[in-house]
């Protein structure tokens, strides 16, 4: 065994750096030995949930380590650093705690970049060279991270990622298999049966059998996705309620629901996200027409409700700080609340440019029904999509102005929608946010506050930080005062790398 974890057959486990003890949350991406992953998986720990599989080698099937199952013995058990090596070790996923609905355990690094991106669909085309030149690497090279850091190839990593899917949409919507096969990227339905009762040793249609129908109003299809708890979910609602963009987004605080139109790609259709009572799971609500990019739409579901979050682990680091203690300490389950299409995010944070929350808000509808397009949806208040880049890039800076805009503010809108038209927004993976900031300050009109507003909400870095935001130099000052940038930033430092989540701490009041 090397200091990597490998082991023969493609096995990576967790075997050295961690002390054995579970006192405290993983980071990001923890080196867990042995002993400290049974701890977890006999105390059902729900903060290592997503961060380690185990390999049960008598039964051969891989778990959560919040399975409800008992607790095997610690020498039947293998540990995995993902769900992909442990099938690759031939484990298959268990039926009770469902390892597609863990949370995942994502680093700001390359591998974890491109198994986000994986996890989205990317090689559903079998295209590995064209995912390789977007990340800047070879297909060889490619291979090589994805081993070293996960024990498998990029085909495995995707295989894995699109059998767990397919069983996801098996057990909790009504689609025809054919929809099913699709929506999970495989390329035929009879490819897609043999995999599938190849890797799982049961067919699709019996797993189906097994599984409770679920029926929903509107014949939206309703999945789960799963969290860390806790999640103050109420606190994020708040958040986005005072920031919705009229006719495309709608909270509801008694339903404790938040509403959208969407648009991916040629696909249009809404969706509705409401936690589930007594378990730490949102309950996504999409319209069918949906179904076929069901992948990278409930990953950008993940992204903008900020699920991968570790709030014990991230809560535990800004608590040393008594500035931020006591908000954490009377509201826990700090998150960042995210955007579900970055571009719209991009744009809400140009126009909030000295101006109020509110008075930004009443910009952004008026954008919306001057430029956004129209669509029907179930969903009271629903009525518009959020306008495309391509269509802001065309317009005249006057006709953008007419919204109340000033001239300058406009010229800006219209550098950001070619930005955005020509890939602007797309980073490539493993870029840094010094990096990220200082692409979208190339774009006129966008200054650092702006810069780093949308890296934090948009582009889910963790450590982005607007230290010129009026409102954080007021609460992190003592005595009712206020710091300069200056001496935020400074002030700052010592929350990294959560920079963004204690912004949310004292914004969220």
């Amino acid at each position: 065994m090397s200091e990597n974890g490998w082991q023969g057959g493609g096995r990576q486990e967790y075997k050295c750096g961690m002390p054995a003890s579970i006192s405290s949350p993983p980071s990001a991406s923890p080196a867990l030995d042995r002993l400290s992953c049974y701890r977890a998986l006999s105390a059902r720990d729900a903060r290592f949930d997503g961060v380690f599989f185990t390999g049960v080698k008598t039964t051969g099937i891989y778990c959560r380590p919040v399975c409800g199952v008992k607790t095997p013995r610690e020498s039947s058990c293998e540990f995995f650093s993902s769900a992909a090596a442990a099938e690759a070790a031939g484990f298959r996923p268990c039926l009770r705690c469902r390892p597609e609905l863990a949370p995942y355990a994502l680093q700001q690094n390359l591998a974890h970049a491109v198994w986000q991106r994986i996890a989205g669909g990317a090689l559903n085309d079998g295209k590995l060279e064209r995912l390789a030149a977007e990340v800047g690497l070879s297909s060889r090279q490619l291979r090589r991270v994805l081993l070293q850091h996960f024990g498998v190839t990029p085909v495995e990593l995707a295989q894995t990622q699109r059998l767990l899917f397919a069983k996801k949409l098996l057990q909790e919507t009504g689609l025809p298999m054919t929809e099913v096969a699709f929506a999970a990227g495989f390329g035929s339905v009879r490819r897609f049966n043999a995999l599938f009762a190849a890797r799982y040793r049961i067919a699709p249609g019996e797993l189906r059998r097994s599984a409770p129908r679920r029926t929903c109003a509107d014949g939206a299809l309703t999945l789960r996705l799963a969290y860390r708890p806790p999640y103050d979910w109420d606190r994020v609602l708040r958040y986005l309620s005072g920031r919705a963009a009229a006719k495309v987004e709608s909270v509801d605080a008694s339903a404790r629901s938040y509403a959208r139109s969407i648009r991916v790609g040629e696909l249009t259709g809404w969706l509705r996200a409401t936690p589930v009572e007594h378990r730490s799971q949102l309950q996504v609500e999409v319209s069918p027409s949906l179904a076929g990019v069901l992948m990278p739409l409930l990953g950008r579901v993940r992204q903008q409700f900020d699920l991968d979050a570790n709030p014990a682990a991230i809560e535990a680091h800004l608590a040393a700080d008594s500035l931020i203690a006591d908000r954490i300490a009377a509201s826990p389950g700090l998150r960042v609340p995210g955007a579900f299409d970055a571009f719209e995010l991009a744009v809400r944070a140009v126009l909030g440019q000295q101006v109020s929350v509110a008075g930004a808000t009443t910009l952004c509808g008026r954008l919306v029904e001057r430029f956004g397009d129209a669509c029907e949806t179930p969903l009271a208040g629903i009525t518009h999509h959020f306008p495309l880049p391509a269509r802001l890039a065309a317009a005249d800076p006057a006709d953008i102005a007419a919204i109340g805009l000033p001239r300058a503010r406009a010229a800006t809108l219209c550098a950001l929608a070619r930005f955005a038209a020509g890939g602007g927004l797309q980073l490539r993976p493993g870029a840094s946010l010094e990096q990220a900031v200082a692409r979208l300050k190339s774009v006129p009109g966008i200054g650092e506050w702006t810069a780093q507003y949308i890296a934090m909400r948009a582009l889910r870095f963790p450590d982005a930080f607007p230290a010129g935001d009026l409102g954080l130099q007021k609460q992190a000052a003592p005595g009712g005062g206020r710091l300069t940038e200056k001496q935020l930033a400074a002030r700052a430092h010592a929350w990294s790398p959560w920079r963004a989540y204690a912004a949310l701490a004292l914004w969220m009041e």
